[in-house]
């Protein structure tokens, strides 16, 4: 799996999530003390979220880390 493809599949994972939870960025990113901006550039597979975010999004949303991979 190259790189561009976790990318883009970990914010596909993470839209699908926020949306079934209707969420917006905007509340997404204060409950895990992030910017909004930030996690739009997640959505749309150009930023990478390191360990620690995930964690944080998997606690979050009460789901396995493993679900992001």
């Amino acid at each position: 799996m190259g790189l561009r493809k976790l990318k883009n599949d970990i914010g596909k994972k993470l839209r699908y999530l926020r949306r079934e939870n209707g969420l917006s960025q905007e509340k997404l990113a204060e409950f895990v003390n992030m910017s909004r901006e930030h996690i739009s550039c997640i959505e749309r597979g150009k930023n990478l979220p390191n360990v620690e975010t995930l964690y944080n999004l998997s606690q979050y949303f009460e789901i396995d880390i493993k679900y992001f991979f």
